[in-house]
């Protein structure tokens, strides 16, 4: 193990937070920040192009160094045993396995694309990635022990299924491995990526995704005080019953922009000053309090995981619910792409 001063991990942390937009933006499921369309129609959907024929393989022998945030130690990871861990930690086992497989691509899509680039801007000397939602949750095995205790055996061998039914694979658009970004739960749209982070990808557009509303994150609420209200979004919404004014949404039906009196701020910016769930969001004021409704959980861009479950309940296949919330693209081999990597080595 390589051990790394907590300071310089503090510093590179902040660092990738303001340079970069983490590839893998997320809202876990262990605790509270854990889980992590078109109006009726899909109108700009990209055509899907036909899937090539992928045969299901073992990941070769990749190690990927991951960063033990609570330990300050770098793990030296098999690439399987490394898509294992961020399945298990970013998705409830007890999803449907065709849900998992949709997990495990899109982890092994985001691990090749940043080892490929020798991408290693927000992580310690030594390191390729952390185990955080800053890249990807993961857990090891005695991490896995430790949170499924008597499940153990029963939860991993279902997660390794996932990984190893779609060994090999990764989603790619125009050739190149996409930015899979995904998040726990939808208002029952996902949103375009310009609507939430600078510039317009293809692959991520805005398309329905009705299943979440059974996602039991589907509804929350929050409760603050007039006076956290002003002071953390810097405005001043006087004594009436009106709470600044809705000027613009985005086409996935969350808050665009919200006008206070002159001052206009993102819903972006209000849901990450708020700390809401989503930028679906509604307030009334009562008393001297703000009570704040929202619908769905992250920032809404890529895959939806309730989704995913929905749709692999209704029988949808792995392949399917990915080239539903990633538009236009394909599912191709990996393995020339870690060829090279071993090959550096």
């Amino acid at each position: 193990m390589i051990k790394i001063k907590p300071f310089v991990v503090v510093a590179a942390v902040l660092m990738a937070l303001t340079l970069i937009i983490p590839a893998v933006l997320v809202l876990p499921f262990s605790d509270e920040h854990r889980a992590s369309g078109k109006l009726g129609e899909d109108l700009t959907k990209i055509p899907a192009k036909e899937t090539k024929a992928v045969p299901n393989s073992l990941d070769p022998a990749v190690e990927v160094a991951v960063f033990r945030t609570s330990k300050s130690q770098i793990e030296n990871v098999q690439l399987e045993d490394y898509l294992v861990g961020v399945v298990a930690a970013e998705m409830p086992a007890e999803f449907k396995e065709e849900a998992l497989k949709a997990q495990a691509l899109t982890a092994r899509t985001y691990i090749v694309k940043r080892l490929i680039s020798k991408d290693t801007l927000g992580v310690p000397k030594g390191a390729q990635v952390t185990d955080t939602q800053i890249h990807q949750v993961y857990m090891n095995d005695a991490d896995m022990r430790r949170e499924w205790g008597m499940e153990y055996d029963a939860k991993r061998k279902k997660v390794l299924n996932a990984v190893r039914s779609t060994g090999g694979q990764i989603l790619t658009y125009k050739g190149e491995a996409i930015t899979a970004t995904f998040f726990s739960t939808s208002n029952g749209y996902t949103e375009n990526s310009e609507d939430y982070w600078p510039g317009s990808i293809p692959y991520l557009r805005s398309v329905s995704s009705p299943w979440d509303k059974n996602s039991p994150k589907f509804n929350s609420q929050k409760v603050m005080s007039v006076n956290q209200f002003e002071a953390k979004l810097g405005v001043k919404i006087g004594s009436g019953s009106t709470i600044g004014k809705i000027v613009d949404r985005t086409e996935g039906k969350r808050v665009g922009k919200v006008d206070f009196n002159g001052k206009v701020l993102s819903g972006k910016d209000i849901r990450e000053k708020l700390e809401l769930r989503s930028s679906d969001f509604a307030w009334k004021r009562k008393g001297d309090n703000i009570v704040i409704s929202t619908k769905g959980f992250g920032h809404g861009v890529g895959m939806s995981q309730y989704g995913a479950n929905g749709m692999a309940k209704e029988g949808k296949s792995y392949k399917e619910i990915v080239k539903h919330y990633y538009q236009g693209v394909e599912i191709t081999s990996a393995d020339h792409m870690l060829d090279t990597i071993t090959a550096q080595k």
